[in-house]
């Protein structure tokens, strides 16, 4: 404690506020205002930036407003976002929270999970995230944002497993809006789930829609991310919300960078790896033209290419 009172009088406050308040209490500097997108559907706009951008606010989370009650699509990557975005549901509706889908078991989207826990609502994620939540890989992550994103993330956060696993599709209608849920399998992440509301037509796609800025890649199946995006392009959709970027009313326009950009890396990768190229090699070569202005491009592209060149190894391999 004496140490604490040579500190400026300033910090000394900081300081204990941190100590004194849970994580999801800590007021997070960032604009959240909900944006409506049709009679039912809203979302949050994350920014464009990397996983540490923006105190973590850099991924949009969605909901449906009905007469009998709210669905959430996504809790964002912080408790105090998780809080905050809790705050921007209740100054649009006091309804109660029914069910919260999480897209994808990846940081940016579930560590708001924690703020909702006294809601009630049943959380559901694809069959694929216990193949995330039982490895070592999930646990590494919370290590590594307790230390980058801290004091949004710390010893206080964890995360908040699903109630239910969807295996396949679910149909349900609450309040007179009817809601179709699909699990897409593994394609950005081990389990995917979308969330489509079919009184407005409006697609809350997760992170199998990337807008505005480079996808990330991570340990994804370049191949059935590419099938996912080729039927969704034929599905009658009058509206996207991505799981990264703007809204919009032009789904095919919207899944054009994501598709574009993924078959490029997988057929530039796929050329180096049929001709033995070594990947430094094969990354210079490679023209990336098209890309390089989007943000988070010096941040993911090399290693997006990297893990579809060692992705392409093994199935070059598993082929033999």
């Amino acid at each position: 404690m004496a140490g604490l009172l040579r500190l400026p009088g300033a910090v000394v406050l900081l300081l204990i506020s941190y100590i004194a308040v849970a994580t999801e209490d800590l007021l997070v500097p960032v604009n959240m205002a909900p944006v409506q997108v049709s009679q039912h559907a809203w979302y949050v706009p994350g920014g464009t930036g990397v996983a540490t951008d923006n105190y973590g606010f850099i991924s949009n989370a969605a909901f449906v407003v009905t007469a009998a009650g709210v669905v959430v699509f996504d809790t964002l990557g912080t408790p105090a976002l998780g809080a905050k975005l809790l705050a921007a549901i209740r100054s649009v509706t006091d309804a109660p929270i029914k069910r919260i889908y999480i897209s994808h078991y990846h940081a940016d989207h579930m560590y708001g999970n924690q703020a909702f826990s006294a809601s009630g609502a049943e959380i559901i994620a694809s069959d694929g995230a216990k193949r995330y939540l039982e490895g070592e890989v999930a646990q590494q992550r919370l290590a590594e944002r307790r230390l980058s994103l801290s004091p949004w993330v710390d010893s206080n956060t964890r995360i908040v497993h699903p109630d239910r696993y969807l295996q396949g599709k679910e149909r349900f209608t609450l309040g007179g809006v009817s809601i179709r849920v699909v699990d897409l399998g593994s394609a950005h992440s081990e389990g995917d789930l979308v969330l489509f509301v079919e009184n407005d037509a409006v697609l809350f796609s997760g992170d199998i829609i990337f807008q505005d800025r480079i996808p990330f890649l991570g340990s994804s199946s370049s191949a059935e991310w590419l099938d996912v995006l080729n039927e969704m392009e034929k599905t009658d959709v009058g509206f996207i919300v991505p799981g990264h970027g703007k809204a919009a009313e032009n789904p095919r326009q919207m899944v054009s960078l994501t598709k574009h950009y993924l078959a490029y890396v997988r057929a530039s990768m796929q050329q180096a790896v049929a001709d033995w190229i070594p990947f430094d090699e094969a990354y210079e070569a490679t023209d990336w033209g098209d890309f390089i202005e989007y943000p988070a491009f010096l941040e993911a592209n090399r290693r997006n290419a990297y893990g579809v060149y060692l992705s392409l190894e093994q199935e070059a391999l598993n082929s033999q």
